[in-house]
């Protein structure tokens, strides 16, 4: 079965998927391998297992294993799977208002939490893009941060707020690493460090919503919704491949719903 695995590897890294889809994808397939032992390896079993899942696990979860599963079956095994599409849950994720935004930027001391806050929120940014950008990546004179290999391995450029760019500018010239938001320890900070940043910031403040660093993001994009931007500008900046993920924002935004004016006013 291990060789199974390494055949899955090796044509997942032939077609340029990233080392992030590579590890979720042998983490999935492997889980399902474990599953079917001594059991064959058919649609009947792949059925019996997302069944199992979808009774433990949230479908959006269970959909990216199938979507593994799927991918294994008709490229390694060569064997074609009819499977249903499944029905996820679509919660809308509770953004922050601007004046929490201020608040955990306000209420935190350490210059490279706050840029780390500022560069997610400002700029609209995934975690894993900001931990990835070095100083060659920021240029002051045309105010763009030029974002590398991001998901779906593209590149795009993001303005630099105005409102923080001398902050920053002082903060890399004090720094002697390359990449802009190093460790203590020298490289590349960690995901997990960010999150555990916000985290803190946020039980500080005492905001009582989930803060996350992907939150930021949505509260950026749903900010420059509701400030009039075109849903296609909010697309290129965020680098979504399809408008649809992107009109999500729509959803999430309330100024349209607290601008009407209900008829038992006119009462």
């Amino acid at each position: 079965m291990n060789g199974l695995l390494v055949k899955l590897e090796q044509e997942l890294k032939i077609r340029n998927y990233s080392r992030k889809t590579i590890k979720s994808y042998l983490y999935s397939v492997g889980k399902f391998i474990e599953y079917s032992e001594g059991r064959g390896l058919n649609e009947k079993i792949v059925r019996e297992y997302i069944a199992e899942q979808l009774e433990r696990q949230n479908p959006s979860s269970v959909a990216k294993d199938m979507f593994a599963i799927k991918f294994f079956f008709e490229n390694i095994l060569r064997q074609d799977l009819k499977l249903p599409t499944i029905k996820k849950n679509k919660p809308l994720p509770n953004i922050l208002t601007i004046k929490e935004i201020k608040q955990l930027i306000d209420n935190t001391r350490n210059i490279k939490h706050v840029l780390i806050m500022k560069v997610l929120y400002g700029c609209g940014l995934r975690v894993s893009e900001v931990v990835a950008l070095e100083k060659g990546d920021v240029n002051f004179e045309e105010e763009l941060i030029h974002v590398k290999m991001a998901k779906g391995r593209k590149d795009r450029f993001v303005k630099i707020p105005s409102s923080m760019k001398e902050e920053l500018e002082s903060f890399m010239n004090i720094s002697e690493e390359s990449y802009l938001f190093a460790s203590n320890r020298g490289g590349k900070l960690t995901t997990k460090t960010i999150q555990v940043i916000l985290k803190n910031a946020a039980k500080k403040t005492g905001i009582k919503k989930r803060v996350y660093p992907h939150l930021l993001r949505h509260s950026f994009a749903t900010h420059l919704l509701e400030a009039g931007t075109d849903l296609r500008i909010i697309q290129k900046v965020l680098g979504h491949s399809d408008i649809k993920t992107t009109q999500i924002y729509t959803h999430i935004s309330q100024a349209s719903i607290k601008n009407i004016k209900s008829p038992l006013d006119n009462l």
